[in-house]
């Protein structure tokens, strides 16, 4: 790594800073407005912030090399480790009851989307606080989109949303201009995210509810104002918007482009679009079916459960309507299988991603027919398109990783004195970004309060690895990458 990909990579860092800095004036208006003293230290951090960031991009500013895989690489991590930091300094100073390592916990969380807390009492937490939670996962999930549609592609580790506008076809390409499908892209963000407050304004919650959860279904965050997160409204409209938003989001935005400013109907049936709808079609029946048959609730109230329930998890928004861990055997099971899913690629979703998923089972299919017929050549297919060997890859090289990575990280839970539930839900709902774990601690009634600061550090490195798709990071920690 030579020192011009480095001062390039913290100039970018730099700039992204300011925006940061920026940002952190609005839930300083906001406590100004209420009346809460917690302007000070967003109006404080925000000055602090944005004047470091200035100094470090005019000294770092230069001609910029061309972009690379290895200044991708060690961008991705850089721009990512810069949130968080920065992130936890206002959550920090504002609290005033957070460690540190709980401030970048609850920081790491918001800006990968995962939306596990340490905080309690949050029904009477400052707005400016709460404000600024919403904020960093609603600007985490426009980076996470980014990364897969725009930095993974080119990096060969990712980005299956993108498969399609990268092949040969131009046809799919929905804009000719990168810019142009930047724009296209925010402004179907924003819009969505506009959409979603106004529904639930209209449902039944106040403005700053609205507001705040609209950014955070959006992103799949799942952060509430609210210590019962969705439990608190017993509302089943707000529980069907929710719902509807969460899947949404869930999608690849590239082909939510398509299908708006195109109008291309066709770009619906990408095939991890249709596993992804297929599964959690399957869980809400299924586990709508079995809950109103053990004579818990009515089959409709079941389903408006199930629906917002299995949703929340597959999206990875992390938000809970009720403790379903109290729903019986076949809900949990069923729970902790759909926290290794996730979404589809290029969406705001984390998990293993079911783009991953449909090309495993190929290879799979391919693998045992090669086994009838060794001498026959079978190419690896993802709907019409061929997948290349070093997708095939990467895809093989995540599985493997993130199958490793939670049993080391459980083993270590387990070493801090966890119980088997919480040491492996909790180091998966962190490599998934999905938020509540299970059992009494993490579980949908529970947060991340009570675990010490070694725990929190040890589940922020895995929530970062898991939004980052490992591969990013372990790259850069490998001594290889640093030669030359």
């Amino acid at each position: 790594m030579n020192a011009t990909l480095l001062r390039s990579a913290f100039y970018i860092a730099a700039i992204c800073g300011i925006y940061l800095a920026a940002a952190m004036f609005v839930p300083a208006m906001v406590d100004l407005y209420y009346g809460n003293a917690d302007w000070q230290v967003f109006a404080l951090c925000g000055f602090m912030v944005g004047g470091t960031s200035a100094v470090t991009a005019v000294a770092m500013r230069g001609n910029p090399p061309p972009f690379s895989r290895r200044l991708g690489f060690f961008l991705v991590n850089l721009l990512w480790m810069t949130f968080a930091l920065v992130g936890a300094i206002p959550i920090y100073l504002a609290s005033g009851e957070l460690t540190f390592a709980q401030s970048l916990f609850e920081s790491v969380s918001a800006i990968t989307t995962t939306g596990s807390t340490v905080l309690t009492g949050l029904d009477q937490a400052a707005p400016g606080l709460l404000l600024w939670r919403s904020l960093l996962q609603w600007m985490g999930g426009i980076g996470i989109v980014a990364l897969g549609l725009f930095i993974l592609p080119f990096l060969r580790i990712g980005g299956m949303a993108f498969f399609k506008m990268e092949s040969s076809d131009t046809g799919d390409k929905p804009f000719a201009r990168m810019a142009s499908f930047t724009r296209a892209f925010l402004a179907i963000y924003l819009g969505i995210t506009l959409l979603c407050a106004i529904c639930y304004g209209f449902a039944g919650m106040s403005q700053f509810d609205a507001f705040n959860h609209a950014l955070t279904t959006v992103a799949t965050g799942g952060f509430s104002t609210h210590d019962a997160s969705f439990g608190y409204f017993d509302s089943p409209a707000l529980l069907w918007i929710s719902t509807f938003f969460m899947t949404l989001c869930s999608l690849p935005f590239s082909i939510l482009i398509l299908f708006v400013v195109r109008g291309r109907l066709d770009s619906l049936r990408d095939p991890q679009i249709m596993l992804f709808l297929t599964y959690l079609f399957v869980a809400v029946f299924l586990l709508s079916l079995y809950i109103s048959l053990n004579d818990q609730m009515d089959f409709l109230t079941a389903l408006t459960q199930s629906a917002f329930n299995v949703s929340s998890i597959l999206s990875t928004t992390g938000y809970a309507s009720t403790d379903y861990s109290q729903w019986g055997a076949f809900a949990v099971v069923l729970v902790f299988f759909l926290t290794f899913m996730g979404g589809c690629s290029g969406s705001t979703a984390g998990g293993i991603k079911s783009y991953r998923f449909l090309i495993l089972f190929n290879m799979l299919r391919t693998g045992m027919k090669k086994l009838i017929y060794p001498n026959a050549v079978y190419s690896i297919r993802y709907g019409r398109l061929s997948v290349d060997s070093e997708t095939q890859r990467a895809v093989s090289m995540f599985f493997t990783a993130y199958i490793l990575l939670w049993a080391f990280g459980s083993l270590g839970m387990s070493l801090l004195g966890y119980d088997l539930i919480t040491s492996t839900t909790a180091v998966l709902t962190a490599l998934s970004n999905v938020g509540p774990g299970l059992g009494d601690i993490i579980g949908p009634a529970g947060n991340f309060s009570t675990f010490a600061d070694p725990e929190l550090c040890l589940l922020a490195i895995m929530m970062l690895l898991g939004r980052l798709e490992i591969l990013t990071v372990v790259v850069v920690l490998m001594p290889m990458y640093w030669r030359g």
